[in-house]
């Protein structure tokens, strides 16, 4: 497992890029989830408004499994507004 400062190392080299992309809402670091479950593994989050199968994606738009060895989680959070 890296250790923390090379996960906030390699979200602020990859925030951007990852930003870019079709319904990501946000990026962070948190856990990863795996079948609705909170794991111990601790993840690049990429947060999308809604998960789209892949094969809905062109190539550019998918979200890779991991960055630099840093696993990638994508969880699904809807739209994000600020509250007035």
């Amino acid at each position: 497992m890296a250790g923390f400062e090379k996960i906030k190392a390699v979200k602020r080299k990859y925030e951007k890029m990852l930003l870019a992309k079709p319904n990501v809402v946000g990026v962070g670091i948190g856990y990863s989830f795996q079948k609705g479950w909170q794991t111990d593994k601790v993840a690049i989050v990429v947060m999308v408004s809604r998960k789209l199968p892949t094969n809905r994606l062109k190539p550019a738009e998918l979200i890779p499994a991991e960055i630099e060895g840093i696993p990638i989680d994508v969880q699904e959070k809807g739209e994000i507004r600020s509250q007035d």
